[in-house]
């Protein structure tokens, strides 16, 4: 990630001290290792520092997106920085990212990358197109959520398998196994800004920035339209008054809001866990598995 630019080695620092989980380039190594038995390349060491460094890009870019000063606890780099420099800083880890695999003639591996950040920035744009009218459905949440968040888990998971096999049902087997385990990932983030727990992140957040999340619109499509009126009033209105954004997740928890989102979250984990399957036995698909287990157990 080094560069000329001494602006630039200071931000990348700041960046790779701070990072997160990297929980998804141990999706790629799994995978690569379930699907062949064991084996990994420079391929497959390549793929995951591909998806980190776009990962990252895009995180910083969120950031700026959503005028947020913290990330995992620490300053932002919009927040240190400002917008400019951030937006020019994801920039580069974006070209950073392609390069890496068009210099060593990955573009199997490119293909599946670019398709993904196509799609975060569809589900992005979709999500603040929805937000506005507040009438969103089901449907075109799973789409945003499927696009914004579930689309780079799935490249993860495609990629691992690609780096070191050439069978295409496989490949496409392991991407959509990703998909699933995204589509949980992000309700059981949806759930956090419900629950009480200290978790990184104040809760009703998304109310606030009125975002329409799984519980939310579970609890207006089943609601008196007395119920919707008031509810909606309340996002629109009223997002800024804290007692009334808790009577919002009040009122969502006590009308199955979060038992109906937590459901779907366990049947995606459960279609997920069934990819595996097909697959024989090993270390590696049971690593799988408790990553699986740990996307929707996890306390952040």
């Amino acid at each position: 990630m080094t560069s000329k630019v001494a602006l630039l080695n200071r931000i990348t620092y700041y960046i790779v001290n701070r990072k997160g989980k990297q929980m998804r380039p141990m999706f790629v190594f799994l995978t690569a290792k379930m699907v062949s038995g064991g084996t990994v390349n420079e391929r497959t060491y390549r793929g995951a520092s591909v998806i980190e460094l776009i990962h990252t890009a895009t995180l910083v870019h969120d950031d700026v997106v959503d005028d947020s000063n913290r990330r995992r606890g620490f300053f932002s780099i919009n927040a240190l920085w400002k917008n400019k420099i951030a937006v020019l800083v994801g920039d580069y880890l974006l070209s950073k990212g392609l390069l890496l695999s068009i210099d060593n003639g990955d573009f199997d591996l490119l293909r599946i990358i670019s398709v993904a950040v196509r799609e975060m920035s569809e589900g992005e744009l979709l999500q603040i197109e929805k937000a506005r009218r507040l009438d969103i459905t089901e449907d075109v949440y799973y789409e945003i959520i499927r696009k914004k968040t579930a689309t780079l888990i799935a490249a993860c998971c495609a990629l691992g398998a690609k780096a070191v096999i050439e069978d295409d049902l496989q490949v496409e087997n392991m991407r959509k196994f990703g998909e699933l385990i995204g589509m949980a990932f992000q309700i059981k983030d949806d759930l956090f800004d419900y629950s009480e727990e200290a978790i990184g992140k104040p809760t009703g957040i998304d109310i606030k920035e009125q975002k329409m999340t799984l519980p939310l619109i579970h609890v207006l499509n089943t609601c008196t339209p007395q119920e919707k009126k008031w509810l909606i009033n309340s996002i629109k209105n009223h997002n800024k008054d804290k007692k009334r954004v808790k009577e919002v997740i009040a009122f969502v928890k006590n009308n199955n809001g979060l038992a109906y989102a937590e459901n779907k979250m366990v049947q995606f984990q459960q279609e997920a866990l069934a990819l595996l399957q097909n697959f024989e036995d090993s270390e590696y698909k049971d690593a799988l598995t408790l990553m699986v287990n740990y996307v929707i157990e996890r306390k952040k």
